[in-house]
């Protein structure tokens, strides 16, 4: 079905290789990046690669003939996603680690069968989502309401029915933990130690690296994501920033689990309220 002929060249530089940032060597160090830097192989297992989103595509056309002839395309909603990209040779890498856009910026398309959405049917927004907005947008279809105190993520559904959409994100936020991979043993970390973190505005990539300086790239000029800015010392103030933005996301994670805001509220310093006082003598 493909050959050699139909991939495309690897999105790499050599100057990638140039004192690159330590993790990042050490991934393109391990077995797999190894063999998809070169070439042959990348001309083996791509374009398998490329059969089985074919395959993927030809089973989905299938499914949608099906709710066809069965006329529920009327009542369902679907959404076309991924869990990450991979690198397949690109930045001298391979498999899915780390935060190149061709990993983390994922396809996402979503049919909402309700009237509301058809003024944006066929239309292609570029608003920052992140996979954790897709459960409060399945929620919101169906009327239900979200636990708050519980789950991250805003609806879609503002936005793909055309409504004002007030919520959008100003960042987006991924993390690695790499424990599992001996790219954790070359570093000389713990299994504790193997974590990553990324925020990404709409201009800059900012990745923080426990026990590593951090990589910055300039999206706006570097869209390829071919220039680590890190270590540059007059981008000291927007690394500065993106560090708080991502300090932010971690302070604001929802962590209370067993009980909603409502009832927290209701009994906050409720203890005299039991005949239980504390500090009165």
């Amino acid at each position: 079905m493909f050959d050699g002929d139909d991939c495309l060249s690897a999105h790499r530089v050599e100057t990638e290789r140039d004192d690159p940032h330590p993790v990042y060597q050490a991934f393109m160090n391990n077995e797999v990046s190894q063999a998809f830097s070169r070439d042959e192989v990348r001309r083996t297992v791509v374009p398998t690669y490329m059969g089985l989103v074919k395959q993927i595509d030809d089973h989905l056309g299938r499914l949608f003939t099906f709710l066809e002839s069965e006329h529920r395309m009327a009542d369902t909603l679907v959404v076309f996603t991924s869990d990450h990209g991979d690198y397949l040779g690109d930045h001298f890498l391979g498999e899915k680690e780390l935060f190149h856009d061709c990993v983390t910026r994922i396809p996402l398309i979503l049919y909402d069968p309700d009237q509301a959405a058809d003024p944006t049917r066929g239309s292609v927004n570029d608003t920052l989502i992140e996979a954790i907005d897709l459960l409060p947008t399945f929620l919101e279809a169906c009327a239900l309401e979200p636990v708050d105190h519980i789950l991250e993520g805003e609806s879609l559904i503002p936005l793909v029915r055309g409504l004002e959409y007030t919520r959008c994100h100003e960042d987006v936020f991924s993390e690695l933990d790499y424990a599992y991979y001996d790219t954790r043993r070359a570093l000389g970390l713990e299994p504790s130690e193997a974590r990553s973190y990324m925020i990404r505005t709409r201009e800059w990539k900012y990745i923080d690296h426990r026990h590593f300086r951090p990589q910055l790239f300039d999206l706006k000029n570097d869209p390829g994501e071919l220039i680590d800015l890190g270590n540059d010392s007059s981008r000291a103030k927007i690394l500065q920033d993106l560090s708080n933005r991502l300090l932010l996301r971690l302070q604001n994670l929802k962590r209370r689990v067993t009980e909603s805001n409502a009832t927290v509220d209701a009994r906050t310093d409720a203890v005299a309220d039991y005949g239980i006082y504390i500090g009165r003598w």
